[in-house]
């Protein structure tokens, strides 16, 4: 099984994506402009209380206020009912406390934050004030005993903290593991430093880059290269892995080539399909995926699939193929909550069962937890799929205001960034001096007034004038770069 990690990284923009067989299953963004705090670590301070919620918001100098619920704040067992435990006993308003954010704001909600502070390196995670010692599931059983005692050896027996061994520990010696449990502790060390001077909204603790945390998180035995387009990324990425996977140095590349990095393996172009409504599948069937504030549904649909001796093996093997590309659909766009799919009716209850495990063994790959609650009395398979940041969709793309918010189109902002991409391409492919750039108004205004900085940078590196001009006639998502 082929597998490699392309990272695109731009001053304004980092994107990721995850390559099997050729074939892109994951896509990763992260811009300048909206950062993701999952795993920073700030001070925050109590603005209210919400007793009927049993939650407080939390300022810890975000745009909007983060939420904390009881059940994520850490406190000394009591063996008290939770239901008996009030917020109010737990939290005062003007408190300060040591909080983690656990997830992204999404829309017009902020942050969620717990006081159950975790910090992750390679292949442990620390959990101070929680002495125990966990070991992933994924690991079997076997290897689990022997890692968990593995840990128990390098800690004390006086420790105050305590360890979760990931996944991809499953083949390391006790050597690496001591490395990265003291590293562990050194880190923490230096964030209850920072914490003894630091204020409400102050960060003690901000997590690795996009590039960098991807490395951390996602590397493993069966990826084969991993290649940046960025020399500053790469000597960042280089060093880390130098330092924490010495052993897999040479997988890590500088791509140089003209050829933009993700126009390998159609990148790009699997991209702008995964923000369609229809997927189509090769047999001819398809899905139509939509999105809502409340869940996703999934509808399944033979299309013009005819191909087998009868109905029943028709819509069998076109569920058998759909379920793959839904665990696939799901990893794509991040699509996360409750989510519904509609199968196409089935009687035969071994191919019902069939299809569930086939869902099942594809989401397995999945490093976000799901579950499956099986088919309801409608026919539906529910499941859920833990959502920590925004869908690619919702960063992507923004409401159509010609439309009232029933479609979605490009965010001016996306537009630039496929712009300047052009551009490079563009003056990599032929030869002109000048080059003028039409595009709707909004898309001129806003690469005018905040990228003036990324126009003038194109400038010196291509050595070229870029000119921009306003088109009323041109939708937001219409450019065109002429060669002048």
């Amino acid at each position: 099984m082929s597998q490699e990690i392309l990272i695109n990284v731009t001053p304004s923009e980092t994107r990721v994506a995850m390559i099997d067989n050729g074939m892109l299953q994951e896509l990763m963004i992260e811009r300048s402009s909206k950062r993701a705090y999952t795993g920073n670590i700030y001070i925050g301070k109590v603005v209210r209380i919400m007793p009927g919620m049993q939650a407080a918001f939390v300022d810890v100098g975000l745009e909007r206020s983060a939420f904390l619920h009881l059940s994520d704040i850490r406190r000394p067992s009591s063996g008290d009912d939770e239901a008996e435990v009030s917020i109010s006993d737990v939290l005062l308003p003007g408190q300060q406390l040591m909080v983690q954010v656990i997830k992204d704001p999404l829309g017009t909600k902020g942050a969620r934050l717990s006081t159950h502070i975790s910090l992750p390196s390679r292949y442990m995670v620390l959990t101070p004030g929680h002495p125990q010692i966990g070991v992933s599931l994924r690991i079997p059983e076997q290897g689990r005993e022997q890692l968990r005692s593995m840990v128990e050896e390098a800690c004390d027996d006086d420790r105050h903290n305590g360890f979760i061994v990931r996944t991809n520990a499953e083949e390391v010696d006790t050597i690496v593991l001591r490395a990265d449990m003291a590293y562990l502790e050194k880190l923490w060390q230096l964030i209850q430093s920072r914490h003894k001077s630091a204020r409400p909204g102050d960060c003690v603790y901000e997590d690795l880059p996009l590039y960098t945390r991807v490395i951390r998180d996602s590397m493993t035995a069966n990826i084969e290269r991993v290649r940046l387009d960025s020399s500053t990324a790469f000597d960042q990425t280089l060093s880390f892995v130098s330092q924490f996977l010495p052993e897999w140095t040479d997988k890590i590349e500088l791509y140089l080539e003209a050829r933009p990095i993700f126009d390998l393996h159609g990148v790009e172009d699997e991209i702008n399909r995964a923000l369609e409504r229809q997927v189509n599948l090769k047999s001819g069937g398809h899905l139509v995926i939509d999105q809502t504030e409340a869940m996703t549904t999934i509808d399944v649909n033979t299309g013009s699939f005819i191909g087998y001796r009868n109905q029943e093996d028709t819509i069998f093997k076109t569920n058998l193929e759909a379920a793959q590309a839904i665990a696939r659909q799901l990893r794509l766009r991040n699509l996360g909550g409750i989510i519904i799919i509609d199968f196409i009716d089935m009687e035969d209850a071994a191919h019902r069962e069939s299809v569930l495990e086939t869902l099942s063994a594809a989401l397995a790959v999945d490093h976000v937890k799901s579950s499956i609650s099986g088919l309801s009395e409608l026919g539906l398979v529910e499941m859920t799929r833990k959502r920590t940041s925004e869908s690619l969709e919702h960063v992507m793309c923004e409401p159509c205001q010609l439309c009232n918010g029933v479609g979605y189109l490009k965010t001016s902002e996306t537009v630039a960034f496929e712009i300047f991409r052009e551009i490079i391409r563009s003056v990599r492919q032929f030869n002109a001096e000048r080059l003028m750039v039409m595009a709707a108004p909004a898309v001129v205004d806003r690469i005018l007034d905040d990228d003036a900085s990324i126009i003038a940078e194109l400038e010196e590196a291509l050595g070229k004038t870029i000119r921009f001009k306003p088109e009323d006639q041109y939708s937001q998502e219409q450019f065109d770069v002429v060669l002048l």
